[in-house]
């Protein structure tokens, strides 16, 4: 199994310890403005070089140069024998118009020669439809005559100066930690983008600091997942980010070594903007989430409530309540199955295999509810006879040893092997075609990413096949199931980890994903809203995983989708757990849905530009739709003003939409008003 390179942290973390003792030099404003050979930049951005091909990232905000980070060596080799190549003597820069997939803008070319003889082009790119975002890549050319060995490069190794941030890393983690997070000193987080433990990794390539007048984010723009590091390092001279990439190889005279696509941006506020615009970069690069159809949206009635052990006949007699509710889908969830790989039908629960499984599905349209199923994809158990036949589709690691999902004790599949593909294609098939399901619920940590492959049945040309094709494999189920049922929803549900960018072109529902708190439900609302669309079709997963087991105000005010696995009439069977719908939540539940529906919100757009969610308090989050806007406000408690930012018309009439509750008029000129909540308290603005 390949996890994070230890030396590689301990290499990025003497950097930028370099980068802060670099900085300490640097005494004077004069001296670093005498220290500029050239600068390159936009109207949001600059990086300045000095002699040595060291660069710092000025952001431009209302006609104002803010120095972000000091003089650093942001662009370094590091060769087998541990030296390294950090100075670059200037030789020249060079730019020319430019005009392709991302539209105009200007390429600039910056060139150095280090002593060892290795030439260091960088070619950045800025385009005037994404202003702060400059797109990067530099090239390594041997220029002497013996042999360089290179182990690993690094690229926007940058210390943003302060001493208070907040961050968001697109890795994923076994505890299932935090995608947005306070910043301090003594912060470490590597951020590497395989696997960080045996079904746990990949994410979105994107690793975000900020403070509370600007931010500066690094990644890379590959259509493909990279088994890069983006570290994230804070000491008392700032927050340290930056991008590295283990890559041996060695380069014979004249040989060259470049990059990945990467990019470096400034923004104000939270990571929000990062990620719009990352977003609609890779849009241009053929990489989008599709357009959700209208049963997206549809509030969700899961029976994960009853767990593996449930039977028909209570889940059936939970319709008619879900339905009364308001509720729009019944999810089956874990426990239909023998097991995962085999995906045969429990005969206990379905003994008339296809034929029950067919009259089940159609017990649910005739209760006036959309059909899904669950699904674990690339997940097979030890003794079943998927393995017992196919071996083969295994995937195996360096050593030939199987890697491990630990929630279900089973095996990985290998996503770019043939057969585990038609294998997956004709179940959908089945799921969809025969049995009549409208929906599919694909869940687990593992399905976000996967271990270079080695197994050798595979005739894989590189073990990372397995890594970059994974999307491939998402797509398709998705358009297997699309195909059948041109409507049909593919939820995407990698429990607790931070998602994939490359999988999300390939669902059109996404949930908040097993989530610890409320707080998650919301900053992944946001993260997500900013890589999928302002109006993408999120959920905020069962409500009785939120703070309290009844927080919709979370998935609501933000443009969620409701979601909740209540027992009706009976408790369940979950020792310690007891989600039955009483009377008392009942009231609760139909109240929620009904606002919900009534306001449609997560078909709003979502103007997570507007509020930071680390430093704005109270926590705020916005939606427009329909001409009106809707704001969102979150605390423990709170008495004080808030702030309704992004109101363009002459007045607004408020409303407090929970308790229905006219709060009087506003103008845009004076958007502050007086605000006394427990919880939360959620506003809508109507033009008058």
């Amino acid at each position: 199994m390949i996890t994070q390179n230890l030396t590689s942290r301990r290499g990025m973390l003497k950097l930028l310890s370099g980068t802060v003792m670099a900085s300490g030099l640097m005494a004077t404003a004069g001296r670093a403005q005498s220290a500029s050979v050239a600068t390159v930049g936009d109207s949001a951005i600059a990086i300045d070089f000095d002699l040595s091909l060291n660069s710092r990232i000025i952001a431009r905000q209302n006609g104002k140069a803010v120095e972000l980070t000091d003089f650093a060596p942001s662009e370094t080799v590091t060769l087998k024998d541990g030296t390294l190549i950090d100075r670059f003597t200037f030789a020249d820069k060079s730019q020319k118009p430019l005009s392709d997939i991302h539209g105009k803008g200007i390429l600039y070319t910056v060139r150095g020669v280090s002593p060892e003889g290795l030439e260091k082009t960088v070619e950045i790119a800025f385009y005037d439809r994404y202003p702060g975002f400059a797109i990067a890549k530099v090239t390594y050319r041997n220029t002497g005559s013996a042999n360089i060995d290179v182990a690993a490069w690094t690229s926007h190794s940058h210390m943003l100066k302060g001493t208070t941030f907040w961050s968001f890393s697109g890795s994923s983690h076994d505890d299932r930690r935090d995608w947005v997070q306070p910043v301090k000193a003594g912060f470490d987080q590597p951020n590497f983008m395989g696997m960080n433990a045996s079904d746990y990794g990949s994410g979105t390539p994107i690793v975000d600091v900020w403070r509370p007048d600007a931010g500066l984010a690094v990644g890379h723009i590959e259509n493909t997942p990279k088994l890069i590091s983006l570290p994230l390092i804070a000491t008392a001279a700032g927050a340290g980010v930056g991008i590295r990439y283990d890559h041996a190889a060695t380069l014979k005279a004249g040989d060259s070594l470049t990059t990945l696509d990467t990019f470096i941006s400034v923004h104000q506020r939270d990571h929000y903007a990062t990620l719009d615009t990352y977003r609609r970069v890779m849009a241009d690069r053929g990489l989008a989430a599709p357009k959700p159809p209208a049963e997206s949206y549809e509030p969700v009635w899961c029976a994960w409530g009853y767990q593996r052990n449930f039977t028909v006949e209570e889940i059936e007699s939970t319709f008619a309540k879900a339905k009364d509710v308001g509720l729009g889908w019944a999810v089956l969830d874990d426990g239909w199955q023998t097991s995962e790989g085999d995906w045969y039908l429990d005969a206990k629960k379905f003994p008339r295999k296809d034929a029950d499984m067919i009259a089940f599905v159609q017990s649910i349209k005739k209760a006036g509810l959309r059909p899904r199923l669950w699904l674990a994809p690339l997940a097979v158990d030890p003794g079943t006879d998927l393995l017992h036949d196919h071996t083969d589709m295994l995937l195996l690691n360096q050593d030939g040893a199987v890697q491990n999902v630990t929630w279900w004790n089973a095996f990985y599949l290998c996503p770019a092997y043939q057969p585990t593909r038609e294998y997956y294609r004709q179940l959908i098939r089945k799921i969809i075609g025969e049995w009549g399901f409208e929906g599919l619920k694909l869940d687990g940590q593992h399905m976000n990413g996967v271990a270079p492959c080695y197994n050798p049945a595979h005739n894989h040309a590189k073990p990372e096949d397995s890594v970059e094709h994974l999307q491939d494999f998402w797509k398709l189920i998705y358009d297997t199931a699309r195909e059948i049922n041109p409507n049909a929803v593919v939820e995407f549900c990698p429990c607790g980890t931070s998602y994939a960018f490359h999988n999300l072109p390939y669902t059109n529902h996404v949930p908040a994903s097993d989530p610890l708190s409320s707080w998650q439900v919301r900053l992944k609302g946001k993260s997500l809203k900013g890589l999928m669309g302002r109006d993408a079709a999120y959920a905020g997963d069962h409500v009785e995983l939120s703070d309290g087991g009844d927080d919709f105000a979370s998935t609501v005010g933000i443009g969620g989708i409701v979601s909740t696995k209540f027992t009706w009439p009976g408790p369940g069977h979950e020792k310690g757990e007891n989600f039955q719908l009483t009377p008392e939540r009942e009231v609760m539940w139909r109240k929620w849905v009904g606002l919900y529906k009534t306001h449609m919100l997560s078909t709003g757009q979502y103007r997570g530009e507007l509020y930071d969610i680390g430093f704005d308090k109270p926590e705020a989050h916005a939606v427009e739709k329909d001409g009106k806007f809707y704001y969102a406000f979150y605390a423990d408690k709170w008495d004080g003003e808030v702030e309704l930012r992004g109101l363009t018309k002459k007045r607004y009439r408020l409303r407090d939409y929970f308790n229905d509750k006219a709060l009087g008029d506003i103008a845009p000129a004076r958007n502050r008003i007086p605000a006394k909540f427990e919880r939360f308290l959620l506003i809508e603005a109507t033009p008058v």
